[in-house]
């Protein structure tokens, strides 16, 4: 596939996302959460592209385009094997692009969104806590979108409302950033006993996937995150991380700071060479155990609300996400 058709499905895909008709600008934006780069001229070439052959159609030059039928019917059979290690340069863009650095406590993260109806946020809230009240996720932070708003570029359809929660990439940009390069091999369901991580129970590879996994997990009702909560056994997800043997003193002394600035999630970290909890390492690095930024949706998920996931859907800046509790009193 060339570098021109996939720009065009991007387009299509970010289309197909939203519910009312989207401009260049607005398009623009969603390529660069998703880390790729175009101009606007050649947005807008891409579109008229897209027109004349009847994937999209412009609603009027104020407001935009639509994707058309043929389009969705476009998206929906896309060359699969080029979507193969889509996922993996997903994981590896953001990481570059996010540019939060623990040694100056500011930056942008990498955001998963979940769309849930307004009827079920105040449930969905009081779900979420209890993830975060146990240290379960990457952070305790969220930020929220009404319909019309956007986070990350995406904007939030008519009868639904947009949770942003802190994506499990953000430690992996964090590390980069911090001159540590980080591999990320794997993402699965992790089994806890007495709330110790014992072992992986699935595992899929991020390189030969073309769905993030730990969506495919969450959508199967995999994930057991409420009896981790209320018993201490149960199966959570996670990713699985390689970093390079020498950087393991810098990488706690990373994680502690992320800690001290309410950014988690690191779990585990093995010695150089050695399996972590029976997953082995490549030569000269370490293994590392990171908390999937989707626990708490998954949570949602087990307790029966509907919720729709867009995971690693972009950036945000660390500073504008707030405690459930704030957005809780300003209701």
């Amino acid at each position: 596939m060339t570098r021109k058709d996939k720009t065009r499905l991007a387009i299509l895909k970010i289309l197909n996302d939203s519910s009312t008709p989207i401009g260049a600008a607005k398009i623009q934006g969603a390529l660069l959460s998703s880390g790729m780069d175009a101009q606007p001229r050649t947005i807008r070439l891409h579109l008229l592209a897209l027109d004349l052959a009847g994937l999209t159609t412009l609603v009027s030059r104020r407001t935009g385009r639509l994707i058309t039928d043929k389009g969705r019917e476009e998206l929906a059979h896309a060359n699969i094997v080029d979507k193969v290690g889509v996922v993996a340069s997903r994981v590896d863009n953001l990481s570059y692009r996010m540019s939060f650095r623990p040694s100056l406590k500011t930056g942008t993260v990498v955001i998963n969104i979940s769309l849930i109806q307004p009827e079920h946020l105040s449930r969905a809230l009081n779900e979420m806590k209890l993830v975060f009240r146990h240290n379960l996720a990457i952070s305790s932070r969220i930020i929220m979108a009404r319909p019309g708003e956007a986070i990350a570029g995406t904007i939030a359809p008519p009868n639904y409302i947009s949770i942003g929660t802190v994506c499990s990439v953000t430690v992996s940009g964090a590390l980069l950033h911090e001159g540590i390069p980080v591999k990320a091999r794997f993402s699965g369901l992790l089994e806890v006993k007495n709330r110790i991580p014992i072992r992986f129970v699935e595992l899929i590879e991020y390189g030969g996937s073309t769905l993030d996994p730990l969506e495919i997990f969450i959508q199967a009702n995999m994930t057991r995150v409420r009896d981790v909560i209320l018993t201490g056994n149960g199966i959570l997800c996670a990713g699985f991380r390689e970093i390079p043997s020498a950087a393991l003193e810098d990488v706690k002394e990373i994680a502690r700071k992320m800690r001290n600035m309410g950014l988690g999630g690191i779990v585990g970290i093995g010695q150089p060479n050695q399996p972590v909890l029976g997953v082995p390492v490549s030569e000269g690095h370490v293994g590392l155990i990171v908390y999937g930024g989707l626990n708490p949706i998954a949570l949602l998920r087990e307790s029966g609300i509907p919720v729709i996931i867009k995971s690693m859907a972009g950036l945000e800046t660390y500073g504008t996400l707030k405690t459930i509790e704030e957005y809780q009193r300003k209701r």
